[in-house]
């Protein structure tokens, strides 16, 4: 499996290529903006996108949908409950005094239990709302990708619209704290963790 992560936007948002190398199958995981540096990451990879998955709905997430797929032609996917923010990325980003393009719509949705496979890769799609109700992680082997579920040492916002802190707090500890240990986690901002760390020490769910 190849991870490429770059830092991408103005809110600094993690995107996340994932490929299979055996047979250069690709997907992007929240393409929030540098679409031609997510292009060229995967220039460099010989991968070729099938699906761009945004983990929600927030446009620092998401604002480079249109451009990744005029560029690759793969399928948007993303949870029912957010895909209604796509069309409304321009009025949300204006709030934070940026400019960027609504989305396309979505071509799929994507349910908790389900799974997305590309190359020999299976994601399994765990619905972790809180910090947007359709908010999403993607788990394979040994790694999950929680968009903006849980930080290293912290945790989403959860005072946006839509957003709930109970309910983020019931997504981390009875979803992702079931997963081992060891299990890597990639977030939508900041450094790499896993699950152990921040069941011992994350101050909003941390156990110690």
């Amino acid at each position: 499996m190849i991870i490429k992560e770059l830092t991408v936007g103005p809110l600094m948002a993690n995107c996340f290529i994932c490929g299979c190398s055996k047979t250069k199958e690709a997907v992007v995981i929240d393409p929030g903006g540098d679409a031609d540096r997510i292009l060229l990451a995967l220039a460099d990879n010989k991968l070729k996108v099938k699906y761009i998955i945004n983990t929600h709905g927030h446009f620092d997430h998401v604002s480079a949908n249109g451009k990744m797929k005029d560029a690759t032609d793969a399928d948007i996917l993303i949870h029912p409950l957010d895909a209604p923010m796509l069309e409304s990325l321009s009025s949300n980003a204006a709030f934070f005094g940026i400019s960027v393009e609504n989305s396309p719509p979505c071509d799929q949705t994507l349910e908790e239990g389900d799974t997305v496979s590309f190359g020999d890769i299976n994601l399994s799609v765990i619905h972790t709302p809180g910090h947007t109700p359709g908010g999403i992680s993607l788990y394979t082997d040994g790694v999950v990708f929680v968009g903006d579920t849980l930080f290293a040492g912290s945790i989403g916002r959860t005072d946006f619209p839509g957003g709930d802190f109970d309910t983020l707090i019931s997504s981390i500890k009875t979803k992702l704290f079931k997963m081992d240990d060891e299990v890597k986690v990639l977030s939508g901002h900041g450094p790499e963790t896993s699950i152990g760390r921040e069941k011992r020490y994350n101050p909003f769910v941390g156990q110690s």
